[in-house]
């Protein structure tokens, strides 16, 4: 056998490339072979989505246009964010099961395993953005920019997804059962969610709370996505989600693999 110390650079990177697909293929197949898994994990999503613009939409002044105008491009980062604590939830089953120490018996590269678990939930937010722009679209939501600002408003939306699905990698590897990892999934998402632009203007909040939310990254993100959707200075936002998003996936992907080592 071929040690990893002693194999050529290229071949290492290509091994850790086949065996990051193979394990995100797997992560993939859990939903085929789940569909109650898939098919509450999409009814969840769409129902918020219509909750929040019937119930609240007309309460909530959104500057003269429909209420799913602005709530939409929020909404698409929202379910990346909520989406990426099953990252933490799989990881910490994986690792109560044993699946993480089976793994490591395996001849495989060894960053393949976080690496095909956040490309598998990374495919899956592509999956949820779409879906919501469909049910966003049928509610009247519409692109007020080219077809090339939607898509980018979307890649957008994914990317920062698998920015924070590191995050959630992180601690599902640092808690020691499925139970905690939910909980500690969920704890930094609330405040980031809900004291943000995604739903209502930050004008409307209370002046303490507008200077956080004006620096949070959910409220960066989701003025960037509604800038290439509607319209409206997209550089400003757009170098500021783009730092935060890198800042985010070199820090959280350094540490959770670094955690993976420690355990593996």
């Amino acid at each position: 056998m071929i040690s990893q110390k002693t194999m050529a650079p290229a071949y290492k990177l290509t091994w850790t490339i086949t065996d990051t697909l193979v394990i995100a293929w797997r992560n993939i197949l859990r939903f085929v072979r789940l569909p109650q898994l898939l098919i509450f994990s999409t009814i969840q999503p769409v129902m918020l989505l219509l909750l929040f613009n019937y119930v609240f939409g007309g309460a909530i002044s959104s500057g003269g246009s429909k209420y799913i105008q602005y709530l939409l491009p929020g909404f698409l980062v929202q379910i990346v964010v909520f989406g990426s604590s099953q990252t933490s939830v799989g990881l910490a089953e994986d690792l109560s099961r044993g699946m993480i120490d089976r793994f490591r018996s395996l001849p495989m590269a060894r960053p393949a395993v976080l690496a095909g678990r956040t490309l598998a939930d990374t495919l899956r937010y592509a999956f949820l953005v779409l879906l919501m722009i469909g049910v966003g679209y049928i509610i009247g939501f519409r692109f007020q920019n080219s077809a090339a600002f939607a898509i980018a408003a979307a890649l957008l939306a994914v990317l920062f997804g698998f920015a924070f699905t590191w995050l959630s990698a992180f601690i599902g590897m640092s808690v020691k059962d499925v139970e905690t990892a939910q909980v500690a999934g969920f704890v930094w998402i609330f405040p980031l969610v809900f004291a943000s632009s995604m739903f209502v203007p930050i004008a409307t909040m209370p002046g303490w709370l507008q200077a956080f939310a004006k620096i949070n990254p959910v409220t960066v993100t989701a003025d960037t996505v509604r800038a290439l959707s509607l319209g409206g200075d997209i550089a400003t936002p757009l170098w500021k989600s783009m730092a935060w998003i890198g800042g985010i996936l070199i820090v959280f992907l350094l540490l959770a693999v670094r955690r993976y080592r420690q355990i593996a």
